[in-house]
Order: structure tokens, then sequence, then C-alpha cells
């Protein structure tokens, strides 16, 4: 058992009967009444937010989490199959399981969340950068490169993304998975 003294970002809670995880807290203490510890709390089971408040010095139960590396072998309907990278064990998740799952291929790592005392798994999310190639776009028009404006693609994912117009099909691109946006042109 632990305190709200020891919260700390990232720190995965049992929190009513649910895992969750702290994205921030903030330790207030009032003129008035007793302190309290302020929070945002992600549910790692649904992926909600919530901002909840706890008493100073009420106990929490700590749950272990288990950070390991998975590769993406393919997809099966809504499933998708995963090999440990360590061990070579194969799991198999729902592609709503994987956050940002329309940027993933065929050999990419996933990092997937376990709870380590029941040995299921929370959540799934990709590396923050993937790089990919443009299977379809409209070709740029010459001279059109000054400006600051944006064309859509397909990648070989087929994720549609906003591009700049110098972009071809055949390009490899960096895109950030959190946000859906293109970074930079790679060679």
């Amino acid at each position: 058992m632990a305190t709200t003294s020891d919260f700390r970002n990232g720190l995965c809670i049992e929190h009513n009967g649910e895992p969750w995880k702290i994205e921030s807290f903030q330790h207030v203490k009032p003129g008035k009444g007793p302190a309290f510890v302020r929070t945002k709390i992600r549910n790692l089971n649904t992926g909600r937010l919530l901002e909840n408040t706890f008493t100073a010095g009420v106990k929490i139960d700590i749950i272990r989490i288990e950070n390991r590396k998975y590769q993406f072998l393919y997809s099966e309907g809504d499933d998708c199959h995963l090999m440990n990278t360590e061990d070579y064990e194969q799991i198999m998740l729902q592609k709503d399981f994987i956050d940002n799952f329309k940027f993933l291929k065929e050999g990419e790592n996933v990092n997937v969340l376990f709870h380590a005392d029941q040995g299921m798994p929370l959540s799934a999310s990709l590396p923050s950068h993937v790089i990919l190639q443009i299977k379809h776009t409209e070709p740029g028009i010459k001279g059109n490169t000054a400006t600051n404006t944006f064309k859509p693609a397909t990648t070989e994912t087929e994720a549609e993304i906003q591009v700049p117009l110098f972009i071809e099909e055949g390009d490899k691109i960096k895109i950030d998975t959190e946000k859906g946006t293109y970074i930079e042109r790679v060679k």
C-alpha cells in the first residue's frame, strides 16, 4: 500500500477496481480545510481521461506494469498477431486495442503494457515516429512549393495523411504517430 505522497507522473494505480495511469498531479494545501491531490488519470482499459481529487494521505494500490516489445506479424480480420522479440511468444490483440493502428506495417515494433500480476495486456502503442512510403497522391505543380499548403496522400498502410505539395508517389516520409501528421521526407 502507498499513499498520495508517492504519486508521480506515469505511476499506475488501481482505482475503483480498474487500472489507471497518473498523467499529471498537483498537491494543494488550501488555507482552510485538509490538503488534497488533484490528478488527471487515464483508464488503461478504455483510454478515458478523468480528473479526480484524492484526500492527502489516502491509501492507494500501486499496480506493477511491464513494458514489452512485440513485433507486428500480420492482421487477420479485426485481430493482430504480435510476437515477443525476446522469447518469440505470440499474442493476438484487437486492432482497436493498438493506438493509431493505421500507421502500423508488418515487421514494425509495438510497445505493449502488461499488468505484471495478472499477465493481461493493458494497452499497446506504436513508436513516436514511423517511416512509410506514399502509395498515392496527386502530382504537385512546379512552383507551388513556396507556400505552406498541403494535399491528401495515401500511405502503404492505407492511412490518409496531409503532406506538402512537393511529396510524390514513392517518396518515404516520417510521420508522428501520436498526432498523425507529416514530419519530413526521408531519403
